[in-house]
């Protein structure tokens, strides 16, 4: 860092790819930690962003460093802040937000409306060096693996979504077994949910599923819902749906099995024209909720002590590679035949 520049992933072209750029350090504010990266991980936004696919055109500014899913070291704080020093192990929530409009002054930071996010409107954690306000760090208990805390973001999504809902004694329908899905079914029988099931068309992740707690899994060129719901027992339709996989016949089929008076967490961005049984939602009673994010920071707490209580998801990190090696992280992330994919930043400079 002698002369203020720093290796970072930079989608410098509009065009597939990313690239490993010197850039400069960022800035400390006064009221913000500069943090060196330990470890990163590839997130579905990022791989959006490398495949520059129509969201990213439309999003990411060519130049920007990308990533949000991180841990790292506090290397220097601002003089207003208080609470992170030098050598402190943090990890971060990826959503700056205003703190001045009526969710952020009431305490539901996860529905700001103007809330940035980091490594998308502005400079990411694929860097060796992330600055971000003090109010959105996040003090790693030395009792949760490093490694974990590299993707306690997505593990938020999933433990925002999952817990959306009581859980105990419920029947639960996963439709998508991407990692957040998958890491929602451990978290859903962590919970005390009877049946969880989760349904794909991804062998390998349905395996991964099975893996991490998910009662069955469904892979539906091969099986219909209705036939195994039958097998476990069921006989009204699943108390509780997570809609992870953000396709709109996975929210359709949800819908059609749910018991009336069912409650369904809709996590998946499905597409804009999405079509809606609301007969079925009306006449049923059905309850659907948006869910976006992370609470600040109710959902960090209760990552940190589930882990701490026995939840066990390291096994849904699958692939690990040096980060001069990320275009391999990004392609076997691309094919589907991963879960998590973490980069290890420590032999950046070597």
């Amino acid at each position: 860092m002698s002369d203020n520049m720093m290796w970072a992933l930079v989608k410098e072209k509009p065009e597939v790819g990313l690239w490993m750029r010197r850039v400069p350090v960022p800035e400390l504010g006064p009221n913000d930690v500069k943090i060196k990266i330990k470890k990163t991980a590839i997130c579905g936004t990022d791989v959006h962003i490398y495949q520059w696919n129509d969201w990213a055109q439309h999003t990411i500014p060519i130049g920007l460093t990308v990533g949000h899913e991180y841990v790292g070291e506090v290397v220097e704080v601002g003089p207003g802040v208080e609470g992170f020093k030098p050598g402190d192990m943090v990890s971060g929530e990826g959503h700056i937000t205003c703190g001045k409009c009526r969710n952020c002054l009431e305490g539901h930071k996860e529905n700001c409306k103007d809330a940035k996010g980091v490594g998308v409107n502005r400079s990411g954690a694929f860097a060796e060096y992330l600055v971000i306000p003090s109010s959105n760090v996040w003090p790693c208990n030395p009792a949760v693996p490093e490694e974990l805390y590299s993707i306690f973001d997505p593990l938020g999504n999933a433990t925002h979504t999952a817990l959306s809902y009581d859980m105990l004694g419920e029947d639960v329908l996963i439709t998508g077994a991407g990692p957040i899905g998958i890491m929602a079914a451990a978290i859903a029988k962590f919970s005390g949910a009877r049946h969880v099931i989760v349904t794909d068309m991804n062998p390998y992740r349905l395996d991964l599923a099975k893996k991490l707690g998910a009662t069955e899994t469904v892979n539906l060129k091969e099986r219909r819902l209705s036939d195994v719901m039958k097998a476990v027992g069921m006989t009204e339709g699943f108390d509780v749906g997570l809609e992870m996989s953000g396709n709109a016949a996975g929210l359709s089929d949800m819908i059609n099995n749910m018991k009336h008076g069912g409650k369904i967490a809709l996590l998946g961005l499905l597409p804009k024209d999405t079509r809606v049984d609301m007969e079925t939602v009306i006449f049923n009673g059905l309850n659907l909720r948006g869910i976006y994010g992370r609470k600040v920071w109710d959902t960090w707490y209760k990552m940190t002590t589930m882990i701490q209580s026995g939840l066990d998801i390291a096994p849904v990190i699958t692939h690990r590679f040096d980060i001069k090696d990320f275009e391999k992280g990004f392609e076997v992330m691309i094919s589907g035949q991963s879960g998590k994919v973490v980069l290890d930043w420590a032999h950046i400079n070597d």
